[in-house]
């Protein structure tokens, strides 16, 4: 097992989670990680990992079919915001992009999630590579990473 899958692992098991950690095929895109676990496109959650003005590291949890509005994401962070590259999404969460799972970061960013998740009993999150990922009910999800729902998408 990675480091990376075994921290989220270990986030999981510290906040009482029972979620398995499976490896169902190619998982980088939502549209892959889809297909791989037989489920709606919506059902995957998207990782997006922002940088603000301040230097705060922000998490988007998104439902797999929607996109981010960046003028609302602004708004919901308080800042203006700007995609964060590989380097500082490694060295902030401790995964590389394609993998960055809800929780089990390095440092923890401030993280938002899509209310839409909410319309599903079960979704999909990576577990910390781009091959590994977790199904979890969405409620469970947003109080263990701690996030705030919010409208971000357009």
């Amino acid at each position: 097992m990675s480091k990376s899958v075994a921290r989220v692992a270990e986030a999981l098991q510290g906040a009482g989670l029972a979620a398995e950690i499976i490896e169902p095929g190619p998982s980088r895109t939502a549209e892959e990680a889809a297909a791989a676990c037989g489920c709606e496109l919506d059902q995957i959650v998207k990782s997006l990992i922002f940088q603000g003005e301040s230097g705060r590291i922000y998490l988007f949890l998104t439902a797999g079919g929607n996109r981010l509005d960046p003028a609302r994401a602004a708004e919901v962070a308080g800042e203006a915001l700007g995609r964060a590259d590989a380097e500082t999404v490694r060295r902030e969460t401790g995964f590389a992009i394609g993998g960055v799972a809800p929780l089990g970061h390095l440092n923890p960013p401030v993280i938002f999630a899509d209310p839409r998740l909410l319309d599903f009993a079960q979704v999909f999150a990576a577990a910390g590579t781009p091959r590994h990922v977790f199904a979890i009910e969405p409620r469970a999800l947003i109080t263990a990473c701690g996030a705030a729902l919010a409208g971000f998408t357009s």
